[in-house]
């Protein structure tokens, strides 16, 4: 089974496609306005993750919602989770890649979190409603081993951490 799309309501859809199309480049291909099950009417903007039509993201502009001045749009402050516990992740295919992806952030003013987990290199950002992005490239290869360590962690109960991560770095924005 294939993902499609993941859809998230955007608190700013303007800053929100800026962001999206004119930092991570990802192209709006599709608009879809409808009116909401619970009241209020919403802009449903679909963006190409890849060039085939075959995976997307995906953001709700919502209007004239009962509550709407309650909506919470950063994923963990909603759910009040710590902060980057809920996040969304793309694949890079190389260390090259992921270095270019952390220099187009910094460039565009953001902070970026570099994090080397053993078996996979990620950075993170944060997007206009305050979710976390990352993206992900996997450096090891998964063994029996990791599959027994990953089985016994859904029984135990006692804190039994993973080594530490091989490297951990929070860059700044360049300088405008």
């Amino acid at each position: 089974m294939a993902y499609h799309h993941l859809a998230l309501a955007a608190k700013d859809m303007k800053a929100t496609h800026d962001f999206y199309e004119g930092i991570m480049g990802f192209e709006l291909v599709k608009v879809e306005v409808a009116p909401v099950p619970s009241g209020g009417w919403g802009k449903h903007f679909f963006y190409r993750i890849r060039g085939d039509d075959s995976c997307f993201i995906a953001f709700w502009e919502l209007h004239d919602g009962p509550g709407a001045e309650d909506y919470i749009f950063d994923l963990n402050k909603a759910a009040k989770l710590p902060p980057m516990t809920n996040h969304y992740a793309f694949g890079v295919s190389s260390d090259e890649e992921l270095t270019e992806w952390r220099e187009k952030w910094q460039a565009a003013g953001l902070s970026v979190f570099e994090i080397d987990h053993n078996w996979c290199k990620s950075i993170y950002t944060t997007d206009p409603s305050g979710n976390a992005v990352e993206f992900c490239l996997t450096s090891g290869e998964f063994t029996e081993a990791d599959r027994e360590r990953a089985l016994a962690a859904l029984d135990e109960t006692e804190f039994n951490p993973s080594p530490p991560p091989a490297k951990v770095k929070m860059w700044q924005p360049e300088p405008a």
